[in-house]
């Protein structure tokens, strides 16, 4: 499959405002997104096991990995404890018991990854977008349609935000995901995004996307890339 020529880029601004971010991004083409085979629903259920085994919910609120993701929340206007970053909101379902559903090989490669490491892990369909993605702090005049509701919401200014152009794909950074860029069972290319704030380092993110890369081409074939977005290499093209 031919590649789009789009550009995703991090502004300077959130490099500033919390330095020492990165973002891993696994690129892939050509993918096959069906139901999560045996194998892989069984993968998903021993990190469910072994973050079980190796946390308990006041760990998990005491740990740095939350902690400086609670702090990014409250440094652009978020309350941590009303807008959980998605891997903490994951994992305290975990600790309570709860299993995640099995929603698609791609979306459960991600929840893997992200229950493993214990970092924010999403992805988005690149096949539907027309425009460059950008992640940045928001004007608040941009269009947010959260999954699963039709009612159009605008960000607040200063929230970070990735966005194509003026539609909002993930609000509060790590929290909620638009419907647009919905990974569905017939996207055929995807980018998924493995975050890292201090004390998460570069060296980890990458083998997050390394080991990602590996789930994406033995459950869903395809091409498949990674590359790190930093201070010193803040975009990727697609």
């Amino acid at each position: 499959m031919q590649e789009k020529d789009i550009t995703y880029r991090i502004a300077d601004e959130v490099f500033e405002r919390f330095p020492g971010y990165v973002r891993g991004v696994v690129i892939a083409h050509g993918v096959e997104n069906s139901e999560s085979p045996v194998d892989l629903v069984t993968l998903l259920r021993a990190e469910e096991a072994a973050l079980r085994d190796r946390l308990s919910t006041e760990e998990l609120a005491r740990h740095p990995r939350m902690e400086s993701w609670r702090e990014a929340y409250r440094a652009f206007g978020a309350k941590p404890a009303k807008f959980r970053p998605s891997m903490e909101a994951m994992a305290r379902r975990v600790l309570k018991g709860q299993e995640i559903p099995s929603i698609s090989k791609l979306v459960d490669i991600g929840n893997v990854m992200s229950l493993r490491y214990l970092v924010p892990a999403g992805g988005h369909a690149i096949d539907v977008l027309t425009e460059d993605m950008l992640l940045r702090p928001a004007t608040g005049n941009e269009q947010f349609t959260a999954f699963g509701s039709d009612q159009v919401e605008n960000p607040l200014p200063g929230e970070i935000i990735l966005a194509e152009g003026d539609i909002v794909l993930t609000r509060r950074w790590t929290w909620r995901q638009a419907k647009h860029t919905l990974i569905m069972p017939s996207s055929t290319a995807i980018e998924l995004n493995v975050d890292g704030l201090p004390p998460v380092e570069i060296q980890e993110i990458e083998e997050a996307c390394h080991e990602a890369g590996e789930l994406i081409q033995r459950f869903c074939g395809g091409s498949i890339r990674y590359e790190i977005m930093s201070k010193e290499k803040s975009f990727v093209r697609f």
